[in-house]
C-alpha cells in the first residue's frame, strides 16, 4: 500500500520522526480486558507484521497493556525494527493483579515504567513517551502535572526518551507542560460523537503539534449513529471507515491509531484513507456530535 493510501504524512514538531497519518494502536493485542496473553498469539504477530508491510510506521502502545504482553508481542513480531518505525508508548498507569487501572505517577513509577518499556521492546531509547493522566474515567481532570513532566524531561536529558507527549489532558495542563518541555503530541478521547477538543485541535494545528484521538471508533462503546450508518450505506462502505475518514478530513494534524486483532479489520481501517467525503456528507456527520450532546440533556 502506498504512503498516500495511509492518509499522507506528518512530521512531529522539532523531530525527524515522520509517520503516515493512519497508524496502529496495539492495546487489543493483549487478552480480554487488556489482560494476559491474546487468545491467538500467532494472529497478533500476523496483524502487526501485516500493518507494517502495508506501510504503517506509527505504533501506539503501553507497557501496562497486558501488562507487558503487548510490548513483548511487538518485539516478537517486528524486532529488529524496520527503519522509520516510530513506537509511541505511555506512562502513568499500572495494572495490579485485580486487573484494575491505577495511576503510577511517582518519580520511581515513571522511571521504572521507562525501563519496563525499554526492556520489553528491546530498545535503547523510546521515540515518544506520552504522560497519561489517569482520571476517574476516560476524560481529563484538572490538576498539576508539572512534577510528572519534569521527571520525563529529566529522563529525556539522560537519553532514555527522545520526545514527550501528553494523554488525557486539558488545555491548561498542556500549557503547564510546555513550560517544562517541548510537547510533540496530545492523545485525547475524540471522535465523531465526542468533540470536546475541537478548539484544542485547531490550536495544536497552529503550533504544528500532533493530535492523536484515542477511541477514534468509540472505544469500549463503539459509535452508534443512524446518520453514520446511512452515510456508510450511501458510500458503499462501513460506518467505521466513514468515522476514520471523517477524522482524517477534520484536521491535517490528526493521526489515527485504530486498534484491532483482526487482519480483516486492519485492512478495512487502512482502506479508510481512500474514502473521500463530499462536503454535504461532512456536514451531515458534523451534526452527530450535536445530536449526541442533546441526547444527554
Amino acid at each position: 500500500m502506498s504512503e498516500a493510501a495511509l492518509g499522507g504524512r506528518f512530521t512531529f514538531p522539532g523531530t525527524s520522526l515522520t509517520v503516515q497519518r493512519i497508524g496502529y494502536g496495539a492495546m487489543q493485542l493483549a487478552g480480554p480486558g487488556v489482560w494476559g496473553p491474546p487468545k491467538d498469539a500467532e494472529g497478533a504477530v500476523a496483524v502487526l507484521r501485516a500493518a507494517v508491510a502495508a506501510g504503517v510506521n506509527h505504533i501506539d502502545t503501553a507497557d501496562y497493556y497486558g501488562p507487558h504482553r503487548t510490548n513483548q508481542i511487538i518485539r516478537q513480531a517486528l524486532h529488529p525494527y524496520p527503519p522509520g518505525l516510530v513506537i509511541v508508548t505511555k506512562l502513568g498507569g499500572r495494572r495490579p493483579p485485580d486487573k484494575s487501572w491505577q495511576p503510577a505517577i511517582s518519580p520511581q513509577d515513571l522511571t521504572d515504567g521507562v525501563h519496563d518499556n525499554l526492556r520489553n521492546l528491546s530498545l535503547d531509547a523510546l521515540d515518544i513517551v506520552n504522560y497519561r493522566v489517569m482520571g476517574s474515567g476516560h476524560g481529563p481532570e484538572e490538576a498539576s502535572i508539572a512534577g510528572q513532566v519534569t521527571v520525563l524531561a529529566d529522563l529525556q536529558r539522560k537519553g532514555l526518551i527522545r520526545h514527550i507527549g501528553l494523554s488525557n489532558v486539558t488545555p491548561a495542563q498542556l500549557t503547564e507542560a510546555r513550560t517544562i518541555a517541548d510537547i510533540v503530541c496530545v492523545q485525547n478521547n475524540y471522535n465523531l460523537a465526542h468533540r470536546h477538543d475541537d478548539a484544542l485541535i485547531d490550536a495544536l494545528l497552529h503550533e504544528g503539534i500532533a493530535y492523536v484521538p484515542f477511541f477514534p471508533l468509540g472505544g469500549f462503546t463503539p459509535l452508534q449513529s443512524s446518520t453514520l450508518t446511512s452515510v456508510a450505506a450511501q458510500l458503499a462502505t462501513t460506518p467505521m471507515q466513514v468515522a476514520l475518514a471523517w477524522l482524517l478530513a477534520r484536521s491535517p494534524n490528526i493521526l489515527l491509531i485504530p486498534g484491532t486483532s483482526s487482519l480483516t479489520h486492519l485492512r478495512e481501517n487502512l482502506a479508510a484513507a481512500h474514502l473521500t467525503l463530499p462536503p454535504q456528507t461532512l456536514a451531515q456527520l458534523d451534526r452527530i456530535a450535536h445530536a449526541a450532546t442533546q441526547a444527554k440533556h
